[in-house]
């Protein structure tokens, strides 16, 4: 019998850019049911939880493939009953799908919260070191950069859209930490992939941490 976990974007369910690495690490015989806090709802409907001045910036991707901004004050009560729902039906392990900071979602089960286990990772290895970091948006840096901040009075956070012109985006942020010296790199957004943490460690030549594996080595040891 295959075990199962459930996963919670805070965009549109299936995150087809996303389960493939966490299919990856966790092997083919974990079932994943997936959720998503804007499925069903109209682009409208979707445009009304932009962030205002002052909001805590999300980035996420729609089904279509296309890229949104989201404030966090909008999202967090869909996101924790989609998180409840998985533990109602008898999902006892749910892996959040963003590395955006929320307040404490609903209990049931095991919930892994990507931005806790990374920033404890970096905090492990990478205490006051350069913490070079990327970020999908302009309006994230100085919230990144706060976060990061806490760990290093050396942290630097760059833009580079992990949805859209991601190739060039990536290589340019990439060589800004390069010249910036930074020791390690945190790939800040679930949103970035297996090949960006490559590309991004052969043009720094430094160490880089990426959530999304960060986060299902984590679900790996607690399902076995």
């Amino acid at each position: 019998m295959k075990k199962t976990i459930g996963t919670v974007t805070i965009g549109q369910a299936p995150r087809t850019d996303v389960i493939p690495d966490v299919v990856s690490v966790l092997g083919t015989g974990i079932e994943i049911r997936e959720a998503g806090a804007l499925d069903g709802l109209s682009k409208e409907e979707i445009a009304s939880f932009a962030p205002k001045k002052g909001d805590y910036v999300l980035v996420t991707r729609l089904a279509d493939g296309t890229s949104v901004q989201v404030a966090e004050q909008f999202i967090t009560p869909r996101v924790n009953q989609k998180i409840a729902d998985h533990f109602k039906n008898g999902i006892q392990v749910v892996l959040l799908l963003c590395t955006g900071e929320f307040p404490d979602f609903e209990e049931g089960g095991l919930l892994i919260r990507p931005q806790k286990v990374l920033y404890n990772a970096v905090a492990a290895v990478a205490e006051g070191m350069r913490i070079g970091v990327l970020t999908p948006s302009p309006e994230q840096v100085e919230q990144a950069e706060r976060r990061w901040g806490m760990i290093s009075p050396h942290a630097k956070a760059v833009p580079a859209s992990p949805y859209v012109d991601t190739k060039a985006a990536v290589k340019r942020a990439a060589e800004q930490l390069r010249e910036w010296k930074a020791d390690i790199t945190v790939l800040d957004c679930i949103g970035y992939t297996m090949a960006t943490r490559t590309a991004v460690r052969e043009i720094t030549g430094k160490p880089v941490l990426l959530a999304r594996g960060v986060a299902a080595s984590m679900v790996k040891e607690l399902i076995g």
